[in-house]
């Protein structure tokens, strides 16, 4: 599908289709797209990680639910070609799948539904609200749900049982919707804690899109478009360390941050992602192939020892991250939010893990944003641990500059 250009009076950012993102040069005075993707084609020569047997391992994909629509797409389309052996059952919305969605039956299979399972689906409200913390806005994500199985994580809340990834396949109307939400903005008027000058999108709120970049090209299409903007740049944060994304050369518009926690914890909590170390050891390289590098130090669970183990965290960082990495870095400190459900449903797959993330005794009701009942520590307890943290930071990494903790 083309799309006709329409640039914004001041030229900042050009709105352009999915045919023009191939290009690797930065844009026109004009705001056009530059013509230079000789990066990207030698890339293209070597291997993807996505083609490989880890990769095949971690999304052994066996039943495809379709919308109809998304499937005719053209990235639909992509998507299955990819996996040619699955089912692919047609259904007239990506929410509320009968047998899938509100089964309580998944919970024995709750991480097998990740791998084996994959949504397609349109996205039908496209909305870029405000953040302030992280990012300046959340983007409309290109994806919804995970592979990967992290007992806190907060999206199948909202699901019911299941949650692996949705895909939604009309990348082009996402990114034109971003094209003329930027251009509005004009540019940045002073710096903030989310940025110096750019103006900040957090494209993957409710995925995570290193693992995204395995099943399709909604990834890489963000960061083409990021790169070719004046004024704004992505960010993301991941648990998994995708080769793949180091060819896309984001020419520094595309923030991504590698979320870590002692390895112990992540052991027990972080199913099915890349483990710690290999996340620390590739910021380099995710900084060398044009990204900017952050961390997330998230979620920091309290319980015995933790300040202990995030103190080796810390010296790691210190001693393996090269200079280069620590002059660009910061990072954001997230306290454990958790979930009355969630909690429910991981008592029925991996109730260890409930052990540290249940604690009444340190924790209190919380309504989030989207309106539901959350646990978060009580403010007394978060607040002397959010300290306790930032002095182990200022001690070990007092390079890492914290933008936020909460």
């Amino acid at each position: 599908m083309r799309h006709h250009s329409a640039r914004p009076a001041d030229g900042a950012d050009a709105l352009f289709g999915l045919d023009a993102l191939g290009s690797g040069a930065p844009p026109h005075e004009d705001g056009t797209p530059g013509h230079d993707d000789s990066c990207e084609r030698g890339a293209q020569d070597r291997p993807l990680f996505r083609d490989s047997p880890a990769a095949r391992r971690l999304l052994p994909v066996r039943i495809v639910y379709a919308e109809p629509a998304a499937a005719a797409s053209a990235r639909g389309r992509e998507i299955l070609a990819r996996f040619p052996d699955a089912e692919v059952v047609e259904v007239p919305s990506h929410w509320g799948i009968p047998g899938l969605h509100g089964n309580e039956g998944n919970v024995d299979r709750w991480v097998r539904v990740k791998g084996e399972t994959l949504v397609l689906g349109e996205r039908k409200t496209l909305t870029t609200r405000p953040n302030g913390r992280s990012a300046d806005w959340i983007a409309p994500g290109a994806s919804n749900g995970c592979a990967m199985a992290c007992a806190y994580c907060y999206v199948p809340r909202r699901k019911g049982y299941a949650n692996p990834v949705t895909v939604f396949t009309n990348i082009d109307a996402i990114i034109a919707h971003l094209a003329r939400h930027i251009a509005r903005q004009g540019r940045k008027p002073e710096p903030n804690q989310c940025d110096e000058s750019a103006w900040v999108y957090d494209i993957g709120e409710n995925g995570d899109c290193s693992v995204d970049a395995l099943i399709s090209d909604n990834t890489a299409d963000l960061v083409r478009f990021f790169r070719q903007s004046r004024s704004a740049k992505a960010s993301f944060a991941t648990k998994f360390v995708n080769p793949d994304l180091l060819a896309l050369d984001p020419r520094g518009r595309t923030r991504i941050r590698f979320s870590l926690m002692p390895p112990e914890d992540s052991r027990l909590l972080d199913i099915r992602t890349s483990p710690v170390d290999d996340r620390i050891a590739a910021a380099a390289d995710f900084l060398d192939a044009g990204y900017e590098v952050h961390f997330n130090l998230s979620p920091v669970v309290l319980r015995p020892g933790w300040q202990e183990a995030w103190t080796e965290v810390l010296r790691q960082l210190d001693d393996v991250l090269p200079d280069r990495v620590k002059r660009q870095a910061a990072c954001e400190v997230i306290m454990l939010t958790h979930n009355r459900e969630l909690h429910e449903v991981n008592l029925g797959w991996h109730p260890r893990a409930e052990e540290v993330l249940w604690q009444p005794a340190l924790q209190q009701g919380k309504r989030s944003e989207n309106g539901a009942l959350n646990v978060r520590y009580t403010n007394r307890v978060k607040a002397e641990a959010v300290q306790a943290l930032r002095t182990l930071v200022a001690a070990h990494t007092p390079w890492l500059r914290i933008r936020y903790a909460f």
